[in-house]
């Protein structure tokens, strides 16, 4: 099955195409994408919707993986309403 990886920053991205057999999960595309030491990773999402590495992937699943928030959303709310 094919999937797709993604590790993004906030003005760049990495991303890898796998093909990996039926019944791999998160933890495995992980593995096979290269990105799995990397310390920066918290958590995953499948099609923007968590995940955890124990998840079972379906053909076409694109797996994101997951970085601390730079900013809490509400602090960055109150700055754009200051700017106003």
């Amino acid at each position: 099955m094919r999937i797709e990886v993604i590790r993004a920053w906030p003005h760049r991205f990495d991303t890898v195409l796998l093909d990996l057999p039926m019944g791999a999960r998160v933890a495995d595309a992980v593995q096979a994408s290269g990105f799995a030491n990397d310390p920066e990773i918290t958590g995953y999402a499948i099609h923007g919707v968590g995940a955890r590495s124990e998840t079972e992937l379906r053909d076409g699943d694109r797996v994101e993986l997951l970085r601390p928030l730079a900013l809490d959303p509400k602090e960055a709310r109150r700055r754009r309403a200051r700017k106003t």
